[in-house]
């Protein structure tokens, strides 16, 4: 579906960082840096998902957001653009719709099912955050290969998950996950970092990467007194957004190989 053949050699992202409770602007920045590594990428930057139009003619998505949610019509889109051959990486809150109930815990209500359907998991609910082990779950994959099981300080997610997930990362966990609503969980392996084939395309999602700054927790806090950067203060964090965004350029680069390719062997009939 990609249009690159067209624009001799630009690519086009869509990067949507939003939300509450997370250092939306760390995260956008560094995720910037990263892109801008690739000379050939280009980035249209937004704090949801309204400009539906930058989405469908972009190449590849990045999400960073913590309860953003779009409306039915634009997860339809969402969800034909990746079907049709677009690829999603969607980095921690993307799956969250969390709202803090009247009791005072934090449910996470199922009010945007076809989305998260889309992204093939939805959160549930995280125990208080303290280090806990990262293991690789298929060491083959061109995604992890290399990578070492580690430990990383950070919202270890639980969440319910949609379809079949290729699972890259993952994470054992059982016991409490206080202040949510689903809150006791039996042991079980959980996914850290996973495709979820739609369609001719696929979503990338990776669970990691908390950050909170002084006056992220407004307006339910004034003041929150550390700076949460989690996962961030790790290289394999990095190297694994780095491994990410060269696997949403897979089918540009395919793409244009394929149109070199025809173009070298027509020359040579000429």
């Amino acid at each position: 579906m990609s249009k690159h053949d067209n624009r001799a050699g630009r690519i086009d992202c869509v990067l949507i960082a939003g939300g509450v409770w997370h250092d939306i602007d760390f995260a956008r920045l560094e995720l910037l840096k990263l892109l801008a590594e690739d000379d050939r990428i280009r980035v249209r930057v937004f704090e949801d998902y309204s400009n539906l139009a930058a989405i469908e003619a972009a190449d590849f998505l990045i999400t960073y957001t913590c309860n953003v949610v779009p409306p039915l019509e634009v997860q339809e889109a969402l969800r034909n653009w990746v079907r049709n051959g677009g690829r999603w990486y969607a980095l921690h809150g993307t799956n969250s719709v969390i709202r803090l109930m009247a009791d005072g815990q934090y449910g996470t209500p199922d009010w945007a099912p076809l989305f998260m359907e889309t992204l093939g998991s939805m959160f549930r609910s995280h125990p208080p955050i303290a280090p806990y082990r990262v293991e690789v779950a298929d060491p083959e994959h061109p995604l992890v290969q290399g990578i070492e099981p580690f430990d990383s300080t950070d919202e270890q997610y639980l969440m319910r998950t949609y379809g079949d997930l290729h699972v890259l990362l993952d994470t054992e966990f059982g016991g409490d996950a206080p202040g949510f609503v689903e809150n006791q969980w039996e042991k079980a392996r959980h996914p850290v970092f996973y495709i979820h084939d739609v369609g001719e395309g696929a979503v990338l999602y990776l669970t990691l990467g908390h950050c909170r700054h002084h006056y992220d927790m407004q307006p339910l806090l004034d003041y929150w007194p550390t700076v949460d950067r989690c996962a961030w203060d790790q290289p394999v964090f990095y190297d694994l957004l780095r491994r990410g965004i060269r696997w949403a350029l897979e089918p540009v680069d395919a793409a244009t190989a394929a149109a070199r390719d025809a173009a070298k062997a027509a020359a040579e009939n000429a």
